[in-house]
């Protein structure tokens, strides 16, 4: 389950123990980060209350609950003080998140066809930090190093793996990603329900088979690129452009390609100097 945090008292965290239910929390950083975004209706920030919750999860008694934390990255924060921000609550994992956007409303900071890549700066920083002593985990990274060494995903952010997940909105209703939500209204919608269909129903739809088919699925533009079976056209909301639908390259490309070659410079220099000291000694 992912949550915002926000009230996990006692009597949820027994519930979830009883039930074996593991929990994901949203947090984007330090106090002053989080509260930019992750306001309450009457505009006090969130954070306090997050931390709260997360102090009670890190308990002995319902740590094993925990699955990680979520991050939804914003340019405007600094990258260091965010990971150690998020470090701090000793997560098994962390989830670096791009924020939700299209080639139709590109998010903040991504101007679409620039070469300009401020998500993998922000994100390249953070993972020189990190790959020297890589606890916690950080997913989006173990990821790109998985499929380099030819490996396969963890999520859908990147590579070629099939979609395996559909979603249940509160009124019963079975849908694609939520993430879908960003490229228009109704993008995510089935038209199947609970009450009168079966998950098999939504393996037949459109959306899903396209998030089947692998590199099949993506436009000549990825096919052609050296690292497709890697960036695997991006999470398939952030390739969507009215007109061509989703069969784009993602929003996200420069950033994606610079992140994944810095990560496989830095992985080549690593084997190639282990190499070395064995054959020294």
């Amino acid at each position: 389950m992912q949550t915002n945090g926000v009230g996990l008292d006692d009597s949820y965290l027994e519930t979830f123990r009883e039930l074996d239910i593991r929990v994901g929390v949203s947090l984007d950083g330090a106090a002053e980060s989080h509260d930019r975004h992750r306001r309450f209706a009457s505009g006090r920030g969130s954070y306090a209350a997050v931390a709260a919750g997360l102090d009670k999860l890190t308990w002995p008694s319902f740590q094993h609950l925990f699955r990680g934390l979520l991050c939804t990255i914003d340019l405007r924060n600094d990258p260091i003080a965010t990971y150690k921000a998020l470090a701090e609550f000793d997560p098994p994992k962390v989830d670096f998140l791009l924020p939700h956007g299209t080639w139709a409303t590109p998010p903040s900071g991504r101007v679409p066809g620039a070469i300009a890549t401020p998500y993998a700066d922000w994100l390249i920083t953070v993972f020189d930090h990190w790959y020297p002593a890589p606890i916690p985990g950080v997913r989006l990274f173990e990821d790109i190093m998985d499929l380099l060494l030819g490996g396969a995903s963890s999520g859908e952010m990147l590579g070629l793996s099939p979609s395996r997940t559909v979603f249940i909105e509160t009124d019963g209703a079975i849908e694609l990603a939520d993430n879908l939500k960003a490229a228009y209204h109704g993008a995510a919608a089935t038209g199947l329900h609970v009450s009168s269909d079966t998950f098999d129903a939504a393996l037949l739809l459109p959306g899903v088979v396209a998030r089947q088919l692998g590199v099949r699925s993506l436009s000549p533009q990825c096919r052609a690129c050296r690292i497709h079976q890697v960036c695997g056209g991006g999470l398939y909301a952030h390739r969507y452009r009215p007109g061509t639908g989703f069969y784009n390259p993602s929003v996200y490309c420069p950033d994606l390609i610079k992140l994944i070659d810095h990560i496989r410079e830095v992985m080549q220099a690593d084997i190639d100097g282990r190499s070395g000291n064995r054959a020294v000694r």
